[in-house]
């Protein structure tokens, strides 16, 4: 059982952040549901502030800091989404910002980050070594250290997207969500799963680094080797005490794995039908709903188009 009241602290987070998050789009798409046999409904967190869900999270988390926390500023770290979430929510609320970035991240989203007023620190070939160095960083300096998943107000604010996907759409029979660290899914499912009916929820992650489905699995956090993947927003492992495993294998219904083709085409899809371009993480719901149309044929179901930030000529390669 999940040891505190989840979907009371996404509602908490959605009073805290709603004034300045901007209430995506869940919209219907007829193309898609006659292509894939179910009632699709598509929610945009491509259109959130920074372009991608994190906004939420980030911002929800800085303002549940203390004065003092603020005072003495926050350290993170992040490949790109989840930097620019947190550099604009550390902005709006004058709190100084440390970033730490794996030297893998996107050209096009350091220099976004560059952008901002965020002291920028490379370290690392991976997300998981950046973290490591990042809150050690924050312990020596007596900073807050800012997850991109695993911490509780980050989830409560990603989880803020399950409650309007609910408000807009109560019919609702099924969600299914990008899984990374698990932030995005935990947050949903959470709210979801404590309306009081039985809502499926999924998460998708790509064949190549599929590091939760691993550790569902194997019942604890395992390492995977990887490859490189389109969705690198995804990408990375999880930490050894991560909150979001034990949510994930309490919430969910399944893992969905996707391969590099297949969410390619549904970037593809996703332009062909809304003239949208879409990071490869954001299209990983449609690539999850392809893979497993037949077990949620004739459903409602809202598809979790995470993010957008990605460059046009790395979209246009992914697609060709």
């Amino acid at each position: 059982m999940i040891p505190f009241d989840l979907p009371a602290k996404i509602t908490e987070a959605h009073s805290r952040i709603r004034a300045d998050i901007r209430r995506t789009p869940l919209e219907f798409s007829p193309g898609l549901s006659g292509l894939m046999g179910a009632e699709v409904y598509v929610k945009w967190e491509s259109e959130q502030r920074t372009g991608s869900f994190k906004f939420r999270g980030a911002l929800n988390k800085i303002r549940s800091l203390s004065p003092q926390e603020k005072g003495r500023g926050v350290v993170s770290a992040s490949t790109g989404n989840h930097g620019l979430g947190v550099s604009l929510a550390a902005e709006m609320e004058g709190v100084a910002l440390t970033l730490v970035l794996p030297q893998n991240v996107s050209a096009a989203k350091r220099q976004r980050l560059e952008k901002g007023r965020a002291e920028i620190i490379t370290f690392g070939e991976s997300c998981e070594k950046a973290e490591i160095r990042a809150r050690r960083l924050a312990g020596e300096t007596g900073r807050t250290y800012v997850s991109p998943y695993n911490d509780l107000d980050i989830i409560a604010g990603q989880g803020t997207i399950g409650l309007e996907v609910l408000e807009d759409l109560p019919a609702l029979e099924a969600a299914i969500v990008p899984v990374g660290g698990g932030g995005l899914i935990a947050g949903i499912a959470g709210f979801l799963k404590g309306a009081g009916r039985a809502i499926e929820v999924y998460g998708v992650e790509p064949l190549n680094s599929a590091v939760m489905a691993a550790s569902l699995a194997a019942g604890h956090i395992v390492e995977i080797s990887e490859e490189e993947t389109i969705a690198e927003a995804v990408a990375g492992g999880l930490e050894p005490d991560c909150i979001t495993f034990p949510l994930c294998r309490e919430l969910l219904d399944g893992i969905i794995l996707v391969e590099e083709t297949l969410i390619k085409g549904s970037m593809s899809l996703i332009q062909e039908h809304h003239n949208r371009m879409v990071e490869g993480a954001g299209a990983l719901s449609l690539a999850g709903l392809i893979k497993d149309r037949a077990r949620l044929a004739g459903k409602k179901v809202v598809l979790v188009v995470s993010g957008g930030n990605i460059a046009p000529a790395v979209f246009e390669e992914a697609v060709r």
